[in-house]
C-alpha cells in the first residue's frame, strides 16, 4: 500500500470509528428503550386478553339479566308470584338464560321455583341482601339449594305499579366461570379469580390459584407488595384494567385485573412472570435482529462508500499525476521539459541545501548542420534517441531534462566525493563515444558537456546553472566533443 492510499485510509479511520461507536451506542439505547416498550406492549396485550375474558363472563351474566328483566316486568303486571302462569314464565327464562335454577319470591321470601316447587327463601344466607336492592344485584353464595354449589345470584326486583312486591332470582353456577374465561386463547394463565372491589374472593378457577372463597386478595398481598396493591385498588376503583407484578410465596408473578363491568366484580388472572419475560425476550429478539441487520447494512454501505471513495481518490490522484507528468514531459524526448526540470531541481535544493550534487549541461555538436544536411525529421530523431538512451544510464531519482533545442540538463543528486564525481563525468563522456542515432542511417552524434558542483559552485538553481553553462562554453571553446568542469580541480585525483 503506497503512502497515498495509506493517507486516504487514515483520513477515513476516524469518521468510520466514530460511526461504529455511534451505531453501538444507538443499538444499546434502542435496546434499552425497546425493552421498556416491549414490556409495555406485552402488558397491554395480556391486559386486553384479560379484558376479553372479563367481557365474555359479563356477557354470560348479562344474558341472564336480558332474559330476566322482561320476565320480572310481566310478573309485576300480573301481581301473582305463585300462579301456574308464573311457573311457565320461569320455565321460559330457564330455557333461554343459562341459569341452573330460577326462583321468584315475595318480600317475605315465599315463592316458587322454575319446577313449580314452593320454596321459602327467608332462611337462606343471602335473603337479607334482597331487600337492599332497588335494581339488579349480584350476590355470591354457597347456600343456593340442597347442594353446596358456588353460585352467583342475579336478583331482579319485581315491581307492580310503584311498589316492589318481590324478587326474581336467577342462579348462575360458577363452575361455568372457568369455561367462559378460557374462551380467550390465553395459554399462559395459571389461575383466574373473581373478586369484588374490596378484594374478597367470589370465585376461583385454575390449578395455580393461591386463594379460596372468603380470602381477601388485597390483604394476602399487602405485606410484600404494598405499592402494587395500592395501585391495583386505585385502578379498580376507577374501572381501569392493569397488570401488577407481585411476589407470592417467594416467586415472581403477575396479576392482570379487569373490571367485569357488572356490579363490583373484577376478574384477576394470574400469570407466570417467566411467561411475560419470555414474551418480552421473543419480541426483543426480533427487534434486535432487525437492528443488527440494519447496522450491518449501514456498515456495509459505509464500507462500500469508503472503498469507492478511496478508489476514486486513488484513481483521481493517479490521473492527476499522469496529467502532471504529461505536463512535465517533453513530447519529443520523453524527458522532463524545461519548466519541470527547473522546478524539480529547485525543490531538491530547497529540501537538501547541504547535499553535494552535480549538474551537466550538454549541447549536441553541430546540430544546425544536422538539420540542414539531413533534415529536421532526422534532427528530431537524434534528439529522441538521445532522450531514450541517456535516461537509462542514470538513477531514477536523478533529474534528466531537455532545456530546449539541442540543450539537455542532467542533475545528479547526492554525489558524495570527488571520485564519484569523476566517475559520473566519465560515464557521460563514454556515453557519447557510443551514441548513434537513426533507425537505418546510424549517425554518431557528439556533444559538448559542462559540469558544475552544487553547492560549492552555486548555492541555488540560477547560480549552479550559470556555472554549468560556463563550463559548457569552455568545452565548446576547447573544440567541442568533450566535457569540461567549471573548476578543473575535479579532474585531479587525490
Amino acid at each position: 500500500m503506497n503512502n497515498q492510499v495509506k493517507s486516504i485510509v487514515v483520513q477515513w479511520i476516524g469518521p468510520a470509528l466514530a460511526l461504529v461507536v455511534a451505531l453501538i451506542v444507538m443499538f444499546f439505547n434502542f435496546s434499552g428503550k425497546s425493552e421498556v416498550e416491549a414490556r409495555d406492549t406485552v402488558a397491554k396485550n395480556i391486559t386486553m386478553m384479560a379484558e376479553r375474558s372479563a367481557y365474555n363472563f359479563k356477557e354470560e351474566i348479562v344474558s341472564l339479566v336480558r332474559v330476566g328483566e322482561p320476565i320480572a316486568d310481566i310478573l309485576g303486571d300480573k301481581s301473582d308470584l305463585n300462579s301456574e302462569y308464573a311457573v311457565q314464565l320461569l320455565e321460559i327464562a330457564m330455557k333461554y338464560s343459562g341459569a341452573y335454577r330460577i326462583y321468584v319470591c315475595d318480600e317475605n321470601g315465599n315463592g316458587i321455583s322454575d319446577t313449580g316447587e314452593k320454596v321459602s327463601l327467608a332462611e337462606r344466607d343471602y335473603f337479607g341482601y334482597l331487600g337492599e336492592a332497588d335494581d339488579v344485584r349480584y350476590i355470591y353464595t354457597m347456600d343456593a339449594g340442597d347442594e353446596e354449589i358456588e353460585t352467583l345470584i342475579v336478583t331482579i326486583p319485581v315491581i307492580s305499579g310503584e311498589e316492589e312486591i318481590g324478587h326474581l332470582l336467577m342462579l348462575y353456577q360458577l363452575d361455568q366461570f372457568s369455561t367462559v374465561v378460557k374462551n380467550v386463547d390465553f395459554a399462559a394463565w395459571n389461575s383466574a379469580t373473581l373478586i369484588d372491589r374490596r378484594g374478597m374472593v367470589v370465585a376461583v378457577t385454575g390449578k395455580g390459584t393461591q386463594w379460596v372463597h372468603g380470602d381477601n386478595v388485597f390483604t394476602e398481598l399487602e405485606n410484600n407488595n404494598s405499592a402494587a396493591v395500592n395501585n391495583m385498588r386505585s385502578r379498580i376503583n376507577t374501572n381501569t384494567s392493569g397488570l401488577a407484578s407481585v411476589k407470592m410465596y417467594g416467586m415472581e408473578n403477575a396479576l392482570v385485573y379487569a373490571p367485569v363491568g357488572m356490579g363490583d366484580l373484577v376478574l384477576v388472572v394470574g400469570i407466570s412472570q417467566a411467561y411475560i419475560d419470555n414474551r418480552v425476550t421473543a419480541s426483543l429478539s426480533n427487534f434486535r435482529t432487525m437492528i443488527i441487520q440494519l447496522i450491518i447494512v449501514i456498515c456495509i454501505f459505509v464500507a462500500l462508500v469508503v472503498v469507492i471513495s478511496i478508489m476514486s481518490k486513488v484513481f483521481n490522484s493517479r490521473k492527476q499525476k499522469q496529467l502532471e507528468e504529461k505536463a512535465d514531459t517533453d513530447l519529443l524526448t520523453g524527458l522532463n521539459n524545461k519548466l519541470a526540470t527547473e522546478r524539480k531541481i529547485k525543490e531538491f535544493i530547497a529540501q537538501n541545501p547541504e547535499s553535494q550534487s552535480m549538474m551537466f549541461i550538454l549541447d549536441i555538436d553541430n546540430f544546425k548542420k544536422i538539420n540542414d544536411t539531413m533534415g529536421h525529421a532526422f534532427g528530431d530523431e537524434v534528439l529522441r534517441s538521445l532522450g531514450e538512451q541517456i535516461r537509462v544510464i542514470f538513477r531514477s531519482s536523478d533529474i534528466v531534462g531537455r532545456a530546449g533545442g539541442d540543450e539537455f540538463i542532467v542533475f545528479l543528486k547526492n554525489i558524495s566525493d570527488p571520485a564519484a564525481i569523476r566517475k559520473e563525468a566519465k560515464k557521460v563522456e563514454n556515453f557519447f563515444k557510443n551514441f548513434k542515432a537513426g533507425e537505418y542511417t546510424k549517425y554518431a552524434a557528439t556533444a559538448s558537456i559542462g559540469v558544475a558542483i552544487y553547492p560549492e559552485e552555486g548555492a541555488d538553481f540560477e547560480a549552479i546553472y550559470k556555472a554549468a553553462d560556463s563550463a559548457l562554453y569552455k568545452a565548446k571553446k576547447g573544440g567541442k566533443n568533450q566535457l569540461a568542469f567549471y573548476k578543473d580541480k575535479w579532474l585531479e585525483e587525490e
